[in-house]
């Protein structure tokens, strides 16, 4: 029977279109997810042909099985792909210029050399300063895949194998990603739940820290075993606890703008002064992989200047982004829009209410500080306006794919909203009643997979895992916040992601090589998070605010 009511040009969504079941309705909701899955990890297709096969058959499903009516379905996944454009690309896009105008100055080179100097010739240490803590710095700053394109850029220019470096900074781009790119995905729960933001920051800054800590553990072990853990725990140790407890202290007292960003400083700044006093007895067993001309070259005439000149375009950047925010100059010029073709056309089932579409244009949003801290450092850097262009024609070489791939995908996820297949999928976790806690993160996790953003996982599944916690009884406040610190699990293999991350290295189109490394830890990572809800709700409720 169609539930397009003529009467008031209304669709009604379908929660469980296949034989009226959940179990049925779930499992063939799962299949545009499982496809893009299986191109991607298993017959190892570029990422955008994944994303667009994920696309095609997700609007045939929703077009013939949940019954969305074609002109809708089109106008969703336009919708989709436009917030895909911008902001997320626009920032992304921002983000990888400013790293190519330091690569074609010289500057990034003095950067590498600086952490070479400074952090040691250890391979632990260096992993853990540049992608734990620096790529920390960069989530925080811009997110969407951009401090894992950069901080592996850096590893592989120390001599790491290419796929090491981006899976080691994908591991690690998991602790600071609900907090990223200054906030936004916790502002955004917060105004798709209506609970307080404040709330919301202290319960994801009482998960997600126990994270931070374990993960220089983890990736060090991933990455050369006990043995290797064995000689650098203290240093595992400094960098996680640093993160881990300003993080906490940060999004618990100060709200959600700037755990990130202030916990990678401190990480950063910890471990380096602590490296300058303590070293692992065993560094000659884990030397650097660059050769030992190179060392020699890298210490040789290395000036305060040059370190300085590598630092400018990143404390440029911090500096403006962090001021920017403060004067919240984001919110001049914003325009909303209604999306024409769908706006209060779908009536969501669920909440009994009609579903907006409106996009939110910033011209001034976060993509527009990182390009106006570009414009300083080229200043500053003394680039010239050919490397400049250069930089921006280089930044478009790497990224016209990612951008193709990061539409398709984000256009999915869209489709699955307005169409209700996202909410047929969230009913049946939600189905699974007190066994519901363990699984709350998942749902987060297959929001994050489909855009590969924190932010659109939040307004996908947000307000579904309140709903499920009301009628469980169990705290929304928690139960939201499982969802942002779930999703923040599936980023390193969510196609997005991964497109990006490998954008400035030999692994473009082969983003299902990295999946399949990362796969494993982001179910592993997912699973302790499980445990440590199911604690929460039912044992530490105390730790709910």
């Amino acid at each position: 029977m169609s539930r397009l009511n003529l009467s008031h040009a209304l669709f009604h969504q379908l929660l469980l279109p296949v034989a009226h079941a959940t179990l049925p309705s779930f499992l063939v909701g799962l299949i545009p997810i499982a496809v893009v899955l299986v191109l991607l990890g298993i017959l190892r297709v570029p990422a955008w042909i994944a994303a667009l096969s994920g696309l095609v058959i997700g609007f045939i499903m929703a077009v013939f099985v949940w019954k969305l009516p074609a002109h809708l379905a089109v106008s969703s996944i336009a919708n989709g792909a436009v917030f895909a454009l911008w902001p997320v690309m626009w920032i992304v896009f921002a983000a990888m210029w400013l790293y190519n105008l330091s690569q074609r100055t010289g500057s990034f080179e003095n950067f590498r050399r600086w952490m070479y100097r400074y952090a040691t010739t250890d391979r632990r240490i260096q992993l853990l300063v540049i992608a734990f803590s620096f790529g920390a710095l960069m989530e925080g700053i811009a997110g969407f895949g951009t401090p894992v394109a950069i901080a592996s850029a850096l590893l592989v220019g120390l001599g790491f194998p290419v796929l090491d470096a981006v899976v080691y900074a994908l591991i690690f781009d998991t602790a600071p990603v609900a907090f990223g790119a200054l906030g936004v995905p916790i502002v955004t729960l917060g105004s798709v739940t209506n609970l307080p933001v404040a709330h919301l920051s202290a319960m994801v800054g009482r998960q997600l820290p126990f994270f931070a800590f374990l993960l220089p553990f983890y990736v060090i072990l991933v990455m050369g075993g006990w043995k290797a853990l064995k000689g650098a725990w203290p240093a595992a140790f400094v960098a996680g606890f640093s993160y881990a407890i300003t993080q906490f202290l940060v999004s618990n007292y100060l709200g959600p703008q700037l755990p990130d960003v202030l916990a990678a400083l401190v990480s950063l700044i910890v471990l380096v002064l602590f490296t300058r006093v303590w070293k692992p007895k065993d560094s000659h067993e884990f030397q650097s992989y660059a050769h030992a001309e190179s060392r020699n070259k890298d210490f040789e005439g290395f000036t305060s200047k040059e370190g300085w000149r590598g630092w400018l375009p990143w404390l440029t950047i911090t500096v403006i982004v962090i001021a920017w925010t403060f004067l919240h100059l984001s919110d001049l010029g914003t325009q909303k829009i209604h999306w024409p073709g769908l706006d209060n056309l779908i009536y969501l089932t669920l909440y009994a209410k009609k579903y907006a579409a409106v996009y939110v244009f910033q011209p001034l949003g976060s993509g527009t500080p990182i390009l106006v801290a570009v414009i300083f450092s080229a200043l500053l850097l003394r680039s010239g306006w050919k490397n400049f262009w250069l930089a921006a024609a280089d930044s478009w070489r790497q990224l016209r794919f990612p951008i193709l791939t990061v539409m398709c995908i984000v256009g999915l996820a869209y489709l699955y909203n307005y169409s209700g297949m996202a909410y047929t999928l969230g009913i049946a976790v939600a189905a699974l009643g007190a066994a519901f806690p363990f699984f709350s993160g998942f749902l987060g996790w297959i929001a994050c997979f489909l855009s590969g953003s924190d932010t659109s996982s939040n307004a996908l599944f947000g307000n579904l895992q309140v709903v499920a916690a009301n009628r469980l009884h169990l705290s929304p406040t928690l139960m939201a916040a499982t969802n942002s610190s779930g999703a923040v699990m599936s980023k390193m293999i969510s196609p997005q992601n991964v497109s990006t991350g490998v954008s400035t290295g030999e692994l473009k189109g082969k983003e299902g090589l990295v999946i399949r490394r990362t796969f494993i830890h982001s179910l592993i990572l997912t699973a302790l998070l499980g445990i440590l809800v199911v604690l929460q709700a039912h044992v530490w409720k105390g730790m709910v605010p």
